[in-house]
């Protein structure tokens, strides 16, 4: 049985690490940098016979803006359809309601976030964006 939970003491780090070590968005980012980043924002650990399968991270102010980041389902686990379950609990939890802007950042997802309200940018004119290397 499928359980999403933001309890962070249940999420096995080793397993959200590995995973992002191996992602295009995240290769190289160390653990001591994964533990950081699991600790400033909301979290959701995807758990099947209490086992981790999957991980989602919102870096948010719990009013207006939420960013949804390092989303993920174990590549053995895909098709069955938990990151539809994932992104689901992520749009119900009542932490988030106020959110009115979400954003997210994705190179071959598209098709799932769109089913979940995520669309391009209707003014990508007004969006800027600072990455340092």
């Amino acid at each position: 049985m499928i359980e999403i939970s933001t309890d962070k003491s249940r999420l096995e780090i080793d397993v959200i690490h590995k995973f992002l070590t191996t992602a295009y968005w995240a290769k190289g980012r160390t653990i001591e940098e994964v533990k950081k980043s699991i600790s400033h924002c909301l979290c959701f650990g995807v758990y099947l016979d209490k086992r981790q399968i999957g991980f989602a991270r919102i870096a948010t102010d719990y009013t207006v803006f939420a960013y949804l980041m390092d989303v993920f389902i174990l590549p053995e686990f895909r098709g069955k359809g938990y990151s539809k379950k994932l992104m689901k609990s992520i749009n119900e939890e009542p932490k988030l309601q106020t959110c009115k802007v979400w954003m997210l950042k994705t190179s071959d997802a598209h098709n799932l976030y769109k089913q979940f309200g995520y669309n391009e940018l209707s003014h990508p004119d007004k969006v800027m964006e600072r990455i340092l290397k």
